[in-house]
Parts: C-alpha cells; structure tokens; sequence
C-alpha cells in the first residue's frame, strides 16, 4: 500500500517494452549508442544544456477538499512520433509537439471531486501503437486515439472500465481506491495494478491485478496476491508493472497488507504480500515469486519497478526494496545471483502481534541505505538540537535492521519511504551498473491503543496518526526529526549508489541533493536530500536525476558518480527525467517539476524541457 504525499529505467531497448519511460530511452541509446559528437549529450556537451521550453498545465495544487491531500505532479512523458503525451493528477491527458512545447490537444477525464485519494498522483501515460492508455485516481481505466485524443470507441463503456468493478473486496469510500501509475502493455493486454489506502482498517479493499484485452476492454486474467478468506486486503501493486516482451513475462512488485504496522490479525508471512511475482503475461499464471519482506510491519513495500537488464549468463533482474536491499535474479527462473539468507530478527513486544522470526538478507549487493543506527550518527546543527535528538533516540526501541513498532515507539531504518522507492533504478550498459537513488532519514513508529486513537490524533496536529480500525492498535509516524526540523542523522540524507551487477560489489556512492540553504545551515558539503523520482541513463555516459525536495536536476558520471552538469528548476522534481530525440534530430531532456506537499518545497504544475545551446 502506499500513502504519497506522507511519507527510468535503463533497459535493454531489444528486450523490453516497459511503457512508463523505456520508449525515450530506447530512443535515446539508439540515438546516442557510440557517439560524442558536440551535437549530442554527453559528459563532453551536458554544460551546454539549458531550458529550450517549458509547459504548464495549469492545473490547481490546492487541495480537493479541505483537510486533504494536494495533488503531486509526478509524470514522466511518452515520446511517440513528435509529440509528448502526459497526465495530471486531476485527469488531464495532454499533448505536446516535443520540438516547441506546444499543446495539440487537452482532454480532461474529469475525475471525482468529492473524494479523499489516499495517493494524489498520476505518474504518466502508456502509449501502445495509435493509442493512449491512461489510468485514473478514481479508478477508471481509459482507452483514447492517440490523433486527436478522442475515446477509443470499442473499449470498455465509451473508452472507459470502471476498475472498482468485480473487485473481490470493494474499497468503502471514493479515494481508498484508484490508481496512480501507468498501465503496462504487453501485446493485446492492457495490465492495470492499484493503489489501496494505508492503515485505515484491517479490511481493506484487495489488491489484485487485472489484464484487459487493449481494443475492448474486457477482463482477459486476474490475479490475486492474497487468499479469498485473507482478512487483510492491500498487497496491491501500485508502482510501475515491468514487461518482458520478449519472454512474455510481466513482474508485479507489491505492497503491504492491511494494515501496515499491526499484523496479529494477519498470521504469517502474508505471500504474496511484499513481493516481486513473475506472471506468464498472456495468462496471468505464477512463474516465480520471491517474498523481500515476511509479515511486514513497517510499509516496507516492493515500490521500486523491477529493472531488467542482461545478467553475464543470460538475462537477469534487479529487485530493490524500501528496505534498502537489492536483490539480483536469474529472470527466467527467479534464481538468486547471489545467496539470500535468512537472518534472525528482532521479536515484537505488543500483544498479540507475532513478528516473523527471520527476514532475507542478500549476501550481496550490501544494503543501499543504512539499517542501524548508533549513538554516533546522531546529528544536530547546533549542541541542542543534539542533545534532545540523542535523548529521543534513548526513549525509542531500536534493535537494527526489522526492529518491530512498539507501543514504546520504535526507531525505524529506513523509514518508511525507504530505501528505495517508486523512481527505481537505471541500467549502465557501458559500465555494467545498476544506479539507484536512496533516503537515508529514519522514521519513529508509535502504536496507539485503539481507545486513545481521537485523543492522540487531536493532541499531534502535525503527527500522522491513522486508525488501522479492527486491530487493538492505532499508529503515529514521522521522521526522526530535531526541534528545530532537521534529520537526527549525520548526513548524507540522500545519495546516488551505482552497483556492479557483475560482482556485487558497490561501484561508487555520491551526495544526492543538498539542504543547506533549506535549512539555513552553516556552509560545507552538500547534505543529501529526502527524494522521491527515478534516474535515466545514456549510452555516454551521463545519469540525469531530478527527485529531490531541493529545486534541482542533476547529471552525473557514470563511470565515477562525479557530478557534471546541474541546473534549478520551479520547485523540487518529483518525478523521472525522460531523454528523447525528436524528429527534427534534436536530443531532449523532459522533467516534471511538481514540488513536494512540504513546507520545505512549493507545488508545481511545470514540465521542463532542456536541450544543448544551438
């Protein structure tokens, strides 16, 4: 499950058609494959870049109602014959000539406006030959001809499938249930996940996946990540669904159960709930699985897509977690590359509650983001915010990596964003390396006996307390902040990790985001920051990353981690870059710069798009 505003990959062009961003990469190798050439991008000509257009889609950030979430720009655009196609939050698709940035055409899907979405967001469209494939936050999957932007006359009821239909567990209120990132197509089916709400009952809505034949709109297969008499709903898969056409293999990466942080109703270890599955894509059918987390109790879902790249000895995919863990597997088979094993973890002290024994631990890659923190790595700018940072640190519970929610209160690393999160990860086919962003700022989890649920929530205006009703407990969350704001963590607080697939060995780690300005901290090297957004890769030699809060896009060397090119954008990138070539022979960068619900970040509603200086 996943709850957005709280808290791309690089592929091998011949292997996959991934539909959030692969099109403009695949675009992008094959354009740039051996070549530094001054009219091309590279670590030779990233300086020269700088904003050629940008678009704005007008669209409001204030929220639909009061005391909801405001929506979150996050799209990353489809290049196709020209144009770029994008979506919003609030159900604008729109086009775009790529060379100017101007608008062929706005079709506004007019979503529900009465509705509380538990996810804000829509992070882009699928293009599949003359059509436009886009799925809503209120749950509705949409088919419109690509020309003009008109409804797909055949598919579903006048181009649209109302997904809440024939759910096995409908969702209880307008917003519980929709969907926020693209659908995936592979051949004739058009393959939808969802997102379901975190932590407002035991029950809620279920989380299958479900394939649609792509010209009319019916259901084709359906899978269902939880058993039928399941209390627990979620287990659904709310970030971008990964395809192998080639193999014909889809890899759905999934969420928590219901709720995230008291599982005694939920015995076990909740499979397929946490997981990568491998699905036969024509038939919705197991072809492997691999559980990144037992019984999970701290929303540590599968958010990063699953990266498909080619492994020394056929092909291979890389799985990463909020956890900070990255898994490598054979594809084919879901054999490990390297030995996963299963480690004693702390127990849980709250009644009722059974925390599984062990979790999966890879013997390689290490983890990308730290999983124990010691007294040493408390942090503050100023002697004060020090002390009180390390005497909160002393009142929590924190036993390392899997440390259970407590009543007490519980330390968790990473925290709840991760790790690694819905932006994924980059192949470097020059390099051999798998490059992904990672949060490196703990969370503190309390749980609330149900009875002091309203008291609490009303006593922590600036908490996030939620019911989780049916279970004995309520839960608040936050990071691990001092007085003043700031981390309680030395930095960095975010980085870019480069890993070799090969070896597993980590090939380089650099800074990613700095907030010292933000925060009005003494001068000194960059602090990392909190981000949430993916990175694209050229055959160069450059990774291009917006993501973090601080208003930024950046370019780094992928051969060292070494930072090339900078430039300041609207508000903080939310999103994933995509670098396309358009008709006219020019290389782009596109970017969504739709800032982050915090007071350190504005709202945007901005695409940016860069080209080299002519």
């Amino acid at each position: 499950m996943h709850r957005a505003s709280r808290n791309y990959l690089s592929v091998p062009c011949v292997e996959v058609r991934m539909r959030l961003i692969a099109a403009g990469l695949c675009l992008l190798g094959l354009a740039l494959a051996g070549q530094t050439r001054p009219d091309r991008i590279s670590p030779e000509t990233v300086g020269r870049l700088a904003v050629v257009w940008t678009y704005d889609t007008r669209e409001s950030t204030e929220p639909l109602r009061p005391g909801t979430d405001s929506p979150a720009f996050e799209a990353t655009p489809q290049y196709a014959d020209g144009r770029l196609y994008l979506s919003t939050p609030a159900g604008l698709v729109i086009a775009l000539d790529a060379d100017t940035g101007k608008e062929m055409w706005r079709v506004d899907l007019k979503i529900r406006r009465d509705s509380n979405y538990s996810e804000f967001t829509s992070r882009g469209v699928t293009v599949a030959d003359d059509f436009i494939y886009a799925a809503t936050v209120d749950a509705r999957l949409v088919c419109l001809n690509r020309q003009d932007g008109s409804f797909c006359d055949r598919f579903g009821a006048r181009g649209q499938v109302d997904l809440t239909a024939g759910l096995r567990r409908r969702p209880e209120y307008a917003g519980e249930y929709g969907v926020s990132s693209p659908p995936a197509v592979y051949r004739d089916l058009v393959i939808v996940g969802s997102f379901v709400a975190d932590n407002s009952r035991a029950r809620m809505a279920s989380g299958e996946v479900r394939a649609f034949d792509r010209r009319s709109g019916a259901l084709r297969w359906t899978f269902h990540p939880l058993p039928e008499d399941a209390v627990a709903g979620g287990a659904n898969t709310w970030s971008p669904i990964t395809i192998d056409d080639r193999n014909g293999l889809v890899f759905l990466p999934t969420g928590s159960p219901s709720p995230d942080y008291y599982g005694g109703l939920r015995p076990g270890d909740n499979r397929h709930a946490n997981s990568v599955i491998a699905l036969r894509a024509a038939t919705g059918e197991i072809v492997w699985s691999f559980q990144t987390v037992h019984h999970d109790l701290w929303d540590y879902d599968v958010a990063s897509p699953p990266l498909l790249y080619p492994g020394k000895e056929g092909v291979a995919i890389a799985i990463g977690s909020k956890t900070g863990h990255l898994f490598l597997f054979e594809r084919l088979t879901g054999r490990p590359l390297f030995s996963i094993r299963e480690r004693p973890v702390p127990a849980s002290d709250v009644t009722g509650e059974v925390a599984a024994a062990t979790q999966p631990f890879p013997d390689r890659p290490a983890t990308l983001a730290p999983q124990q923190i010691t007294e040493a790595d408390i942090w503050g700018e100023t002697p004060q915010d020090r002390d009180a940072c390390l005497a909160t640190f002393r009142s929590l519970r924190h036993e390392g990596a899997f440390t259970p929610p407590s009543v007490r209160g519980s330390l968790i690393a990473p925290g709840n964003v991760g790790g690694m999160q819905w932006g994924g990860m980059a192949w470097d086919p020059v390099s051999r390396t798998i490059i992904a962003p990672v949060n490196r700022i703990p969370a503190i989890v309390r749980l609330v006996p149900s009875a002091d649920f309203a008291q609490t929530r009303k006593a922590n205006p600036g908490l996030e307390v939620t019911e989780q009703r049916g279970t004995p407990f309520a839960m608040s969350r936050q990071f691990f902040l001092s007085p003043s704001g700031v981390p309680c963590v030395a930095p960095p607080w975010g980085e870019l990790v480069a890993v070799h697939a090969d070896t597993g060995e980590t090939a380089w780690r650099t800074t990613l985001g700095n907030l010292r300005s933000i925060f009005k901290l003494a001068s000194g090297p960059p602090t990392g920051a909190l981000n949430l957004g993916g990175p694209v890769t050229t055959t160069t030699g450059l990774v291009f990353i917006g993501s973090t809060i601080d208003p930024h896009v950046r370019a780094f060397e992928t051969k060292d981690g070494r930072q090339a090119w900078e430039a300041e954008l609207p508000t903080g990138a939310r999103a994933t870059p995509l670098v396309f070539t358009t008709e006219s022979g020019r290389e782009m960068i596109a970017i969504a710069a739709g800032g982050f619900d915090s007071p350190l970040s504005k709202l945007g509603t901005t695409l940016v798009v860069f080209g080299l200086k002519q």
